[in-house]
């Protein structure tokens, strides 16, 4: 173990890789996922090797490196930086164990394209598979499946990251770990010496927490470049851990009751958690569940998402849950349905679900996805993900019909699970003292629900945002965090919640930090704090 690390020269020809400048060459790349108004730049590049990434940070005043742009803060939104483009790192080695080094532009989908014939998977499994390996790094993504498997962080085993300097660090979990005073130094080839100090707030006992810099005694180097949202060093590559890929079972079940679906939750949680602890292979191992309240629902109707998924979504039900759940190794379709056929009181995961299912009527409206019905458990996932796109494309409708500076507003936040219930009661009784449309869905398995504001105008976004301070502010009471998966970015609201968590000397520990590494500014500037 060493708290010093020395960084090497960057690999390739040096020199400066295309430059975009016109107006319909940048114009694709001027607005993230949150539809962040006001987006320019006067460059665009798309830098294919270590060399021509430093020839660019030589060259640049300030850079923002994107990746896919499915940002929610507006991170990935350009206000004036020239934009890196890191899409075409795009190269996977061959697996080699449980590892595999993929360069930051590989996006999920693809590397599950790869792995999946191998029988294998990155287990974190961040929601927007569209989303590129280096962006799920920058903000220590995560998705439904964090109850089982963690955050992107608990995957990550080694980086290669360019500093603003032009210098490349190699960085390979277990090598470099702060010092007991808490600093790391970091040797760039000129010989000069940065020190890095360690801030000393303390994260979250959370699942999932992207709000900052990590921070922690003795900590692994690798761990303060996670979830810095491009703000320390640009990410080239990454070396993450593998698993096998187990058979899935997954349900969705709409409910009448949100009461009902937590009740569900719990059990189903209750129940993993004994499955993982004592190894019982006949136990119940839920991965994920996800939530949708009634707002949700309606519009997955509104949108056509019952017609296009071929799943009833009943006016009368006022939530839903999509689980997906783990089945040991080798079990097939058949075997599955014979398990369902055998029905409640069998030894069996699937028979125990049933039990719990059962005792509240549930069964019949129970719609499923065997192991290797790909299609039909994709239709059924997609149900999900169709929801943030509705609100997303509502947000733009709305910019369009000649209220540019309407924006996304919305809640990423995290508590204990005991603390759900109470918290999920707290965001409706703020949104709707406010008058406010909204929606709330997520990652219920974790305590993780994504509260968002449908505006109407501009108010609702200032209405909007009162109400995330709000409840951030009731997160951090409640012991949890107002930032779990999204990340900081640009976006005002969650710069506040940042501060709210860390306090003002979190966020100067914080500056410290980046002025260690970038004394200039030139990452990412605004980004986590405004300029």
């Amino acid at each position: 173990m060493n708290h010093r690390i020395r960084a090497r020269a960057p690999r390739g020809v040096s020199r400066l890789p295309a430059l975009y400048r016109g107006p319909d060459e940048v114009a694709t790349y001027l607005r993230d996922a949150a539809q962040t108004p006001g987006g320019h730049t006067p460059v665009l590049s798309f830098p294919t090797c270590e060399a021509e990434v430093a020839e660019v940070l030589k060259e640049a005043p300030t850079v923002l490196p994107i990746g896919a742009q499915s940002s929610l803060t507006g991170g990935a939104t350009p206000l004036g930086e020239w934009v890196m483009a890191t899409s075409r790192w795009d190269t996977i080695a061959a697996r080699e164990g449980d590892r595999v080094r993929v360069g930051a532009g590989v996006s999920l989908v693809a590397l599950a394209a790869t792995l999946r014939p191998q029988g294998y998977f990155f287990p974190p499994e961040p929601t927007f598979r569209g989303a590129l390996i280096g962006g799920a790094v920058s903000t220590n993504a995560a998705g439904s499946a964090t109850f089982k498997y963690g955050t992107t962080r608990t995957w990550v085993e080694g980086l290669t990251v360019v500093l603003a300097t032009g210098d490349v660090l190699d960085l390979a979990r277990g090598t470099t770990t702060a010092h007991e005073e808490g600093y790391f130094e970091v040797v760039l080839t000129t010989g000069e010496v940065r020190r890095v100090p360690v801030p000393t707030y303390r994260l979250p006992d959370v699942p999932k927490c992207s709000a900052g810099y990590y921070a922690a005694p003795q900590m692994d180097l690798v761990d303060l470049f996670i979830g810095s949202e491009g703000t320390l060093g640009i990410v080239t590559e990454v070396e993450v851990r593998v698993a096998p890929e187990p058979p899935r079972f997954v349900g969705w079940l709409p409910l009448a009751l949100e009461g009902t679906a937590l009740q569900i939750v719990r059990r189903l949680r209750e129940a993993s958690i004994v499955t993982r602890a004592t190894r019982d292979p006949h136990g119940i191992d839920v991965s994920a569940i996800e939530f949708l309240d009634a707002r949700c629902l309606q519009m997955l109707r509104e949108d056509g998402g019952d017609r296009e998924s071929r799943v009833p979504l009943p006016a009368g039900a006022r939530a839903a849950l999509l689980f997906q759940i783990d089945l040991p190794a080798g079990t097939t379709a058949l075997q599955t349905m014979d398990a369902l056929a055998e029905g409640t009181g069998a030894d069996h995961g699937l028979s125990r679900l049933l039990d719990v299912l059962a005792e509240g009527g549930h069964l019949e409206a129970l719609e499923v996805a065997l192991p290797g019905e790909r299609e039909r458990a994709e239709a059924l996932l997609a149900l999900r993900e169709a929801v943030p796109l509705g609100v997303n494309r509502r947000v733009a409708d709305i910019q369009r019909a000649g209220a540019p500076q309407v924006r996304k507003t919305a809640g990423d936040m995290i508590v204990p699970f005991a603390e759900l219930a109470g918290m999920l009661a707290v965001y409706r009784d703020g949104l709707t003292r406010r008058g406010l449309d909204h929606a709330i869905w997520g990652h219920v398995s974790d305590g993780n629900l994504h509260v968002n504001v449908i505006p109407r105008g501009v108010a609702d976004v200032v209405l909007g945002d009162e109400a995330m301070i709000e409840f951030g502010r009731e997160v951090i009471r409640r012991r949890g965090s107002p930032l779990a998966e999204h990340g900081v970015g640009r976006n005002p609201q969650k710069q506040e919640l940042l501060r709210l968590l860390y306090g003002d000397e979190g966020v100067e520990a914080m500056r410290r930090v980046k002025a260690s590494l970038d004394p200039e500014g030139k990452l990412s500037p605004g980004v986590l704090w405004p300029r």
